[in-house]
């Protein structure tokens, strides 16, 4: 299908939805009698976000707690959310992102105003898994957000691909009347080894006139990397026997970013019941490297490498460009709403050129040599919301279409492997750079008011991709007033997410000379991992039951048990699919071969709950917590023989999910000192982080036993607003200095920030 066919064929289900062939508001009831409906006020998709497994981050949330550079760090502290690296081996340790329930940050989609979002998967996935990327939830400054939807659990399987874990959707601000709205964040550590952010963002909009408005932001955001030498005090020291000289070496720090960003909305709303927005976006994300390799390689006090010189510099290594238009039209009708959008998403994802094999992959090995990859997406759904009934019983439908196609272009990424087999079967060097695909889906989704007590909000979504066929999601999410202060809430659903570009292309190849070959060939390679056209879908059973309490004295609570039972993962397979004879040193020899594949099982399961409740008349209680039950992922490989007649044990293997603490609780303080003041002390404890095996090649036994132990992070912040529309803010994050140091020993994976002192001034005009 041509890029101009999958665009008419968007363009093709907004005009289905959005037609007169809708159904009327008024309908017949079993006895003939047309009546016509009451406004039906709760969608289903607005009952989703009541659910036990949705929490919501406002405008106002945003300016009492501090945001360093990435929303991220406001977002884990919801229930259920936490940071990890996009494998649980902690390579790439310090470069996390959003994880939902433990699922990974490759299972959480993240949404920019109802859209997705898919630069990050712009960036090459490693053999366990892992993405040297910071994530997509750092494309909107936390100044120029109105809210931050974060919905957990059963309710995200109506987004289709990538929400199994959850879905985050960041809302940006859309003024109804004219201002300027000028903004700065300055954010000082304590610590001179580590980096200091500053932040400009600005938003104007006006009203052009009666039916015409704009909306213009702009950012720039700073944030320094952490010296090179900061973990040097965890790193481990050598002494040379003849020249008595020390080398130390330790692992990286993180690394710095800096943000450009530009957005641009024109809104035209022709007649009262029609509202189109017009968006244009561009971004430049950039780092300051700090070292960071991805298997293990560490920076060294000799300063003697290509990583230590840059990692000293602090240099550019990579660069992410991303670049959006869109459509959205709303629609207000006398049988319902509409809501339409169409994206363009373009993402160039360029980077110093790295190691492609064994020991040296993912490290830098050039500082003149780039490598570029560039994602192209497309992006259309249309949604229509009516009111009616169902057996009598009044209900509101969401009937939706999707589509996305995307497209990775690997034509100037050199830094792969080459494949060549004597018998020309495979010849890597020459595949398509190009990989794309194209998902297609249907969904509906109802709420219906079943009694006084009870609502019930079925669902049902088909899809159907040019890659793995028709997968069919969806589920039921229920909620039944036991009074009217306590409820009972629950759901079960279907979710899936599709296979990644780099999975699925020809081109992209893994290779090791024999460290990173699979059980039992470990030290005896070459192995060649290869892109596999044939996966299925991953797809999950996610369920959760629970409570939820509101009083009349303003006291509200949750609590919440849940569990996903997650099929047919894609990871690198371990399973021997052949050898193929490559012409290497000289001479034609034997290599084993490996695809991506699915593995059978893996499950994830743990209890949610929140309490809120008003202290005095101008102090409230906030808190919330998340425990790990279980979190794992389990493989059987086969007993055999070698090809060199070796015989081996089959073996059962048990690995997390992803690196996250057994137990996280949140609780934060709002003191409203006056109309104007608010003083916000907040903590946040982390239980025990488990240590898990780097390699993963070891006979899948943890090689690394140090667990991360528990600790707290303590925060203080401080609003003041002024009557001339000026709001300051201030404050100190981890007022303790409880400091971690990313040493690569077990799950100290990550380098945790000292204390630092910030301050923040926003003025409206």
């Amino acid at each position: 299908m041509t890029l101009h066919a999958r665009l008419a064929c968007g363009a093709a289900m907004s005009l289905i939805l959005t037609s007169g062939a809708l159904p009327a508001l008024a309908q017949s009831t079993d006895t003939g009698e047309v009546l016509q409906l009451d406004e039906i006020i709760v969608t289903a998709e607005e009952q989703i976000k009541q659910a036990l497994g949705s929490s919501t981050i406002t405008a106002e949330d945003l300016e009492k707690q501090p945001v360093v550079n990435d929303v991220a760090e406001i977002i884990r502290k919801m229930p259920g959310v936490n940071m990890s690296g996009t494998s649980s081996t902690g390579q790439r340790g310090n470069q996390r992102q959003i994880d939902i329930r433990g699922m990974g940050p490759e299972n959480v989609l993240i949404l920019i105003d109802g859209k997705p979002v898919l630069s990050r998967t712009s960036v090459k996935m490693g053999r366990s898994g892992e993405r040297d990327t910071r994530g997509d939830t750092n494309w909107v400054p936390a100044e120029m957000i109105e809210r931050i939807e974060v919905i957990r659990g059963p309710a995200a399987a109506r987004y289709g691909s990538g929400a199994a874990g959850g879905v985050v959707n960041i809302i940006t601000k859309q003024p109804d009347h004219d201002l300027v709205q000028l903004g700065f964040k300055y954010d000082m550590p304590e610590s001179s080894l580590e980096g200091a952010t500053q932040r400009y963002n600005m938003l104007w909009a006006k009203r052009i006139s009666d039916t015409l408005s704009f909306r213009f932001s702009g950012n720039y955001n700073k944030s320094e990397g952490d010296d090179a030498s900061i973990n040097a005090s965890v790193g481990t020291c050598e002494t040379d026997s003849t020249t008595g000289e020390e080398t130390c070496s330790y692992d990286a720090g993180m690394e710095g970013v800096v943000n450009k960003d530009a957005t641009l909305r024109l809104s035209w709303a022709p007649t009262d019941t029609d509202k189109f927005d017009f968006d244009l976006g561009y971004s430049h994300q950039s780092n300051e490297y700090a070292g960071d390799t991805q298997l293990g390689g560490r920076v060294t006090s000799t300063g003697d490498s290509t990583v230590d010189a840059l990692a000293d510099e602090g240099a550019e290594t990579n660069t992410m460009e991303r670049s959006t238009f869109g459509v959205t039209h709303h629609g207000d009708y006398n049988w319902g709403r509409t809501m339409n959008y169409l994206q363009y998403e373009h993402t160039k994802n360029r980077r110093l050129s790295e190691g492609t094999a064994g020991s040296s992959e993912g490290t830098i090995n050039a500082t003149d040599t780039w490598d570029t990859a560039i994602l192209d997406a497309v992006a259309a759904k249309s949604e229509a919301y009516i009111d009616h009934y169902v057996l009598g019983r009044p209900s509101a439908i969401t009937l939706g279409a999707e589509m996305r196609w995307e497209r990775l272009d690997l034509s100037d990424y050199s830094s792969f492997s080459s494949l060549t087999t004597e018998d020309g079967a495979i010849d890597t060097a020459n595949a398509d750079p190009v990989t794309e695909q194209t998902t297609l889906g249907l969904y509906l989704e109802d709420n219906i008011q079943w009694n006084e007590a009870l609502t019930l909000t079925p669902g049902l979504r088909v899809d159907y991709a040019d890659t793995f066929g028709i997968n069919i999601s969806g589920g039921l999410n229920a909620s039944y007033a036991l009074s009217s202060e306590w409820t009972l809430k629950g759901g079960v659903a279907r979710a899936f997410k599709s296979p990644t570009l780099y999975q699925l292309s020809d081109s992209y190849v893994y290779s090791t000379s024999g460290n990173g070959c699979p059980y039992p060939y470990y030290r005896n390679g070459p192995c060649y991992v290869i892109g596999n056209s044939d996966l299925d879908p991953e797809h999950s059973i996610n369920t959760e039951i629970g409570v939820a309490y509101s009083g009349a004295n303003q006291i509200n609570g949750t609590l919440t048990y849940f569990h996903n039972f997650y099929k047919d993962k894609i990871q690198a397979g371990t399973d021997q699919v052949g050898t193929v004879s490559i012409y290497r040193n000289g001479a034609w020899t034997d290599a084993r071969l490996y695809q991506w594949t699915n593995i059978p099982d893996a499950e994830v399961s743990g209890l949610e709950g929140s309490f809120a409740a008003p202290l005095a008349q101008n102090l409230s209680l906030s808190v919330n917590g998340t425990y790990m039950i279980s979190s794992k992922q389990k493989l059987h490989i086969d007993g055999g023989t070698t090809t060199s007649g070796t015989s081996y044990d089959a073996i059962d293997i048990e690995v997390p999910l992803s690196l996250v603490p057994k137990y996280t609780i949140n609780a934060s303080l709002n003191w409203a000192v006056t109309d104007r003041f608010t003083v916000t002390p907040s903590l946040t404890h982390y239980g025990k982080t488990k240590a898990t095996s780097y390699s993963g090649v070891t006979g899948y036994e943890a090689s690394d036993t140090t667990d991360l132990g528990s600790y707290t992070i303590v925060n203080l912040g401080l609003s003041y607003e002024f009557e001339n529309g000026a709001n300051v803010s201030g404050g100190v994050t981890n007022v303790f200095d409880k400091s971690i140091l990313r040493s690569g020993d077990g799950a100290n994976t990550y380098n945790e920030a000292g204390r630092a002192f910030y301050v923040g001034l926003t003025k409206t005009f």
